[in-house]
């Protein structure tokens, strides 16, 4: 993969790309690449809202710039809030958590963390507004937010089918108080209420329906961004969480780490082409949960060493090994180690990733066809993935507009000959410039 551009350059990801219909991998190794990956997505758009939020103006450095980001910068201008973009930084006009009511519908477009978290904070809005997106979007449910924003005083209607996609939000305020959220299906109900408590009249408390909540790190991220623009918020000693209303952002100068997310990609194309991949620009206290990852890499066979503000992996001096692992805190690394799996020498089952289902497509349904199109023998549950090895052949993949799907399976093409990716350009959604790297290894 390409080397970090020099300082003040712009990254690939915030240059136009060109994409074909269906892309070629070319096969090469053994690796050995030194690269600095697209700012987090997770942290962007996090920050972004909590920038708009804030009193004062606010610089994010390092900022992704993608479809998603550019799906929630879209609607923060619609609520009023001026984000300028200058190369990987974003300059934000906080409003002190006073946001205009839209004169057009919020369009999240196919970013489930902009539907999930615009929906929260139009009900700070001084009118009405609806939220809305792609037809995916109207596929992925959402009334497990609604629920929890009702009960802490908010008015918002679902208009769409099966508790999704538009939701009409009738603003003036939230009131805040205690309210039960189900954190099963998507930890972004959770960050969605909390990103937006610090602005209800009363404190805000949550407790878990179920007692369950899936990808609990990202639930942590989202209050690691709060507290460093200077919100009260915290675990309960029950196991809950509690927001102080009153305690506001404050804009300031944000640096936004490497997305952990997008370094899985070149992690896992160590360990299938061998050779080392060293990601530049991850903190050693890093808090994202597809780092996580980097064990379960280990496990297989890879070396990895951490520096105070780098990554390296190395490929296994043997096969890989087969692993079985629960993915719960990390489902946006699955697909990666799925087709990570597919070089080692026995089965793989990657487990506690029923919300798969619920993403920009069925992963689940998509990796089982797939994967068994490259030869291996794949079995999807309710909630796990189980990956048999089988004799590899190239084959064209479909991606169901899913940025992971292509470029997890765009690895495989680093060993298997004939392995073609169709509509790449879904790819934008986070790393516009994947491709770019990924030839430059």
């Amino acid at each position: 993969m390409q080397a970090s551009p020099p300082a003040g350059a712009a990254s690939a990801a915030a240059r136009p790309v060109r994409f074909p219909d269906a892309l070629a991998i070319r096969p090469r190794g053994p690796l050995d690449a030194r690269l600095r990956v697209p700012g987090s997505k997770s942290v962007t758009n996090r920050a972004l809202l909590v920038a708009a939020l804030a009193d004062g103006e606010s610089v994010l450095e390092g900022a992704l710039a993608s479809d998603d980001t550019e799906a929630m910068r879209g609607v923060l201008g619609a609520l009023g809030v001026a984000v300028r973009a200058e190369e990987q930084r974003f300059h934000v006009s906080g409003s002190g958590g006073r946001l205009r009511a839209p004169s057009r519908t919020l369009d999240a477009r196919a970013s489930g963390t902009t539907a999930r978290f615009v929906t929260a904070a139009a009900t700070l809005a001084d009118g009405p507004s609806l939220v809305d997106g792609t037809a995916r979007m109207r596929e992925r449910p959402i009334e497990d937010l609604v629920r929890a924003l009702v009960a802490l005083g908010a008015r918002l209607e679902i208009r769409g089918r099966a508790g999704c996609p538009p939701v009409w939000i009738a603003g003036g305020g939230l009131a805040g108080g205690e309210a039960g959220i189900d954190g099963r299906r998507s930890s972004q109900f959770v960050s969605a209420v909390l990103l937006v408590s610090p602005y209800a009249a009363r404190d805000v408390e949550l407790r878990f329906v179920g007692g369950e909540l899936v990808s609990r790190p990202y639930v942590e991220l989202t209050l690691a961004v709060m507290r460093d623009f200077g919100a009260d918020a915290g675990w309960t000693p029950q196991g809950g969480l509690r927001v102080a209303a009153g305690r506001r952002y404050r804009g300031r100068s944000y640096a936004v780490e490497p997305d952990a997310s997008a370094a899985a990609y070149p992690f896992c194309a160590a360990a299938i082409a061998g050779g080392r991949v060293r990601v530049e620009g991850i903190p050693a206290a890093s808090i994202q949960a597809d780092l996580a990852l980097l064990g379960v890499l280990e496990r297989m066979g890879c070396r990895v060493e951490r520096g105070p503000c780098h990554v390296t992996v190395s490929g296994p001096t043997n096969r890989l090994r087969g692993v079985e692992v629960d993915m719960n805190a990390m489902p946006d690394a699955v697909l990666a180690l799925a087709v990570t799996a597919l070089f080692a020498d026995g089965p793989s089952r990657l487990g506690g990733v029923a919300n798969l289902r619920l993403k920009e497509t069925d992963r689940l349904a998509a990796l089982e066809k797939e994967l068994a199109k490259l030869g291996a023998r794949a079995e999807a549950g309710p909630d796990w993935l189980r990956i048999e090895p089988g004799p590899l052949r190239g084959a064209e993949i479909d991606t169901y507009d899913d940025h992971r799907m292509a470029m997890s399976f765009a690895l495989a093409g680093l060993r298997v000959p004939g392995v073609v990716i169709r509509d790449p350009g879904c790819v934008a959604k986070t790393w516009p410039g994947f491709f770019e790297a990924l030839e430059g290894l």
